[in-house]
């Protein structure tokens, strides 16, 4: 026995749907039964009609109207298909009911729609999914706040506003301090709470109209409007205390936080969003170096402005230097304190200039630290170094690398293939490091120390003294050679502070089998003093400053001023 169906009606009604008939000429409409359990607040009134209906629907009242009206011409009598979304609210207070449409107009003697006959359905969680996912694409999941993206489109949006109607804003950093000691003392989840408790803060102490987003982990961006550079005081130092006045509490117990400031003037020193951050980074950069919880607003910089015209045109001249290989080397000799006879030879960097002249490699090495062109400096120098070790077999030379180097893996793969090109030159290669980068990273140097001694290369430390290493972080790396500062050695005859300090450094390397060379050795009283100390090596004026000539003859013998 086939069961018995429901009617249509109440099949759409279980579903949440209802069916109509709308007939444009009289604009009336006519629904299925139980249409109320679709819109069950809705006066039925208010359905009789497409003008009634359309009261309710918001954002735009005439949009199943518009609907028809944009729809391509009916081609036949099948009817031109179409669907829409609108909210239906009956008052103010009501919530929006959100409604998708889908149906079919046909044309009346004239083309145009003259009957609609459709569905209509609730979509409440479909909306509310869209709406997700678009408050997603926008705004930060952890904070709530605008993402990246959308903040730098608004600070566009404000600048091209303030540049029309010739008013101001300003654009502000803020940067966590320290977010990074948070992570690691407490864990990712408890500086993830001070993330959002801070945005909280910051939220709370925003003007109407002013903007706030999350620019990146542990930084936030605000946009505030009509504000001169005497508000601009005003609110970096409310957001400051509003960071700092109280802990934060977490599951972890409380936090104590600071944020530092970093803030420009827009329109006028900053004209386009680029600009406005960059600036705003700066200042931010120069708060944290002065004091972290500081604010620092830009203002434009004479000094600075040539200096970094001066770093550009270097940038230029050193990659046009390393392409051109005019990036050379000089040597100097580095002697035993007994004999003066010539150990090896340190290797100064000198990049050849088009107009003949000479830098130095204080003239080039910060620079191209600072703009990051040291690696391929130092990839040049290596290859320089091991060049003249091959063709010189007795020769053995020193080269100094950036604190960078030490943890470059295409470093490590360039050493690595040219030892396997030229076997024995690792034995006679020694590697200065600056002091600063054993104290920075000791486990990381001690594997980078422990791969350079396995080839056979010796380990120096170089301006040991004017940093804090330890001589028994020198122990735990096992460093060969300690190059003594020769801000320490180049007034040794005259202070007894020097002298002291000097003579304390050669005794303790020497009870930890550490050769020592002095740097700076100015004059011959000096060098007997340090001789007399046990210093091994000296270095420096009185034995020979760098040449670009090669000290030694064709057999790789030393080949000294007549000074020595």
């Amino acid at each position: 026995m086939i069961p018995t169906l429901p009617q249509a009606s109440t099949i759409l009604a279980s579903l949440g749907q209802a069916a109509f008939v709308w007939d444009i000429a009289t604009d009336t409409i006519g629904w299925s039964d139980h249409v109320s359990a679709v819109f069950p607040d809705v006066p039925p009134t208010a359905l009789v009609s497409g003008a009634e209906f359309s009261k309710l629907i918001e954002p735009v009242r005439s949009i199943r109207s518009e609907a028809l009206g944009h729809s391509p011409p009916a081609q036949g009598s099948d009817g031109v298909p179409y669907r829409i979304e609108y909210g239906v609210r009956t008052s103010t207070s009501a919530p929006v009911l959100w409604i998708e449409e889908t149906g079919r107009w046909f044309a009346g003697a004239d083309g145009k729609p003259a009957r609609v006959q459709g569905i209509v359905r609730v979509n409440n969680e479909l909306h509310a999914r869209d709406e997700q996912l678009v408050k997603l694409s926008r705004h930060d999941p952890l904070t709530g706040e605008l993402n990246r993206t959308h903040l730098v489109a608004a600070l566009a949006e404000a600048i091209e506003e303030t540049t029309r109607f010739r008013s101001s804003c300003a654009f502000m950093l803020i940067g966590i301090d320290h977010l990074a000691r948070i992570n690691d003392a407490f864990g990712f989840d408890v500086a993830d709470a001070v993330i959002s408790e801070v945005a909280r803060r910051i939220r709370a102490r925003l003007r109407a109209g002013d903007v706030l987003g999350r620019f990146s982990g542990n930084k936030f961006g605000l946009i505030l409007r009509n504000c001169t550079v005497d508000d601009i005081n005003v609110a970096a130092e409310r957001f400051l205390a509003g960071v700092r006045d109280d802990v934060v509490p977490t599951k972890s117990g409380p936090v104590s936080v600071t944020a530092s400031i970093g803030a420009v003037s827009v329109p006028r020193y900053a004209r386009s969003a680029d600009e406005a951050i960059n600036r705003a980074h700066e200042t931010l950069d120069a708060a944290k170096r002065r004091r972290a919880g500081s604010f620092s607003l830009w203002r434009p910089n004479v000094e600075r402005d040539a200096q970094r015209r001066v770093n550009i045109r270097v940038t230029d001249e050193i990659v046009t230097a390393l392409n051109e290989r005019r990036i050379v080397m000089a040597f100097e000799p580095v002697v035993e304190a007994h004999s003066r006879r010539a150990s090896f030879y340190e290797c100064l960097i000198r990049m050849e200039q088009d107009d003949g002249q000479v830098l130095l490699a204080p003239d080039i090495v910060p620079v191209a630290e600072k703009l990051g062109l040291i690696r391929l400096v130092d990839h040049r120098v290596l290859e320089l170094v091991v060049a003249e070790l091959a063709a010189s077999p007795n020769v053995q030379l020193s080269l100094n690398i950036s604190p960078d180097t030490t943890m470059d893996p295409d470093w490590w793969a360039s050493i690595e293939s040219l030892m396997r090109a030229h076997p024995g030159v690792a034995e006679r290669l020694i590697v200065e490091i600056t002091e600063t980068v054993a104290i920075q990273d000791i486990d990381d140097l001690r594997g980078f120390v422990t791969r350079l001694k396995n080839f056979g290369s010796r380990i120096a430390i170089d301006d040991f003294g004017a940093g804090y290493t330890s001589f028994r972080n020198l122990r735990k790396l096992g460093v060969d050679i300690v190059k003594i500062d020769g801000a320490f050695v180049q007034n040794v005859a005259r202070s007894a502070d020097d002298r002291a300090f000097v003579q304390t450094l050669i005794d303790l390397a020497r009870r930890l089998q550490i050769k020592t060379v002095a740097e700076w050795v100015q004059d011959e009283e000096s060098a007997v003093m340090l001789r007399d100390w046990g210093c091994d090596y000296i270095q420096g004026r009185l034995i020979g400053l760098a040449s670009s000539q090669r000290p030694w003859d064709s057999r790789g013998e030393a080949v000294l001023p007549a000074a020595c």
